[in-house]
């Protein structure tokens, strides 16, 4: 498969950077990222490089701080190996010392307790992501034991594999992208975990639903738009985590989630993305 590079200058890396990563490769078609000192590459299949797509997402940056300057150049990668480039960049994640989140390509360990095998591709949800990140950090407090539970926007499935892996007894993984839905799919084969993966948004949740936990990393607008359903699909006692959003946001995430009977409990942040978890 042919690939299209386009190197992106920052101004400002912080968060601008994170929210690219986020818009080209969870809201459009871009499936892989390296990190650079003044900004960040990001890999494209040619046949769907759309640049104005990229325009309007560079623009919704710059709406975000008038200061912010943005340059980028356009590659073709038709004579590379790009799934060896690819690999070569790619790197494994451990999360807070007990998850190995790593590809078929990276090396085994045994010195943590949980060990996630992702097939990346054009999912997100690799744990390189500051959100991902955090859901798997608070997943890790969390005890799912004999649990039902929820991931909505699985993305690779990362999320639900951990949960199935500490005992949850039910796990449900919803995302409305199709290749995400079939990359989850194989992630949760070849991670030996039993996840019942559905192709859809929050319609799917109707009234005869109920779970103990539900994990949500979307993004702002979709969490506002949906947190009602997760809500009424969350037992009473039952607990909420929501990823996806700036600090900044927080405010309006936690109103809408008092007016549903959810209580926050606990606030992480990282790189200025930040997680709620929020009780019934």
């Amino acid at each position: 498969m042919k690939y299209t590079e386009v190197d992106i200058t920052l101004s400002k890396t912080n968060p601008f950077r994170d929210l690219l990563v986020y818009n080209l490769g969870d809201e459009g078609p871009y499936d892989s990222f390296e990190e650079k000192k003044d900004g960040l590459k990001a890999y494209v299949p040619t046949d769907n490089f759309d640049e104005q797509f990229l325009h309007d997402t560079i623009d919704d940056l710059k709406s975000m701080d008038s200061d912010l300057r943005v340059e980028y150049t356009v590659t073709d990668l038709a004579d590379k190996d790009y799934n060896e480039e690819w690999e070569r960049q790619h790197q494994p994640v451990l999360v807070d010392g007990f998850c190995w989140v790593r590809a078929p390509f990276h090396p085994h360990r045994d010195d943590v307790k949980y060990e996630i095998e992702i097939e990346p591709k054009m999912s997100f949800g690799t744990a390189h992501h500051a959100t991902t990140y955090l859901m798997l950090s608070l997943l890790e407090q969390q005890n799912v034991q004999g649990m039902r539970v929820l991931d909505m926007g699985s993305g690779t499935g990362v999320l639900a594999i951990l949960a199935a892996k500490k005992g949850a007894a039910y796990v449900e993984a919803i995302d409305v992208d199709e290749w995400a839905y079939r990359n989850a799919q194989e992630n949760f084969e070849r991670n030996g975990v039993s996840v019942n993966a559905l192709l859809g948004d929050a319609s799917l949740l109707t009234a005869d639903k109920h779970f103990d936990l539900v994990l949500a990393n979307i993004n702002r607008n979709i969490l506002l738009k949906d947190m009602e359903s997760y809500a009424t699909v969350l037992n009473p006692g039952g607990t909420l985590m929501l990823s996806g959003f700036y600090e900044h946001d927080v405010q309006s995430l936690q109103d809408k989630a008092e007016t549903l009977g959810l209580r926050l409990v606990q606030q992480r942040s990282r790189n200025e993305w930040t997680a709620l978890k929020l009780t019934k």
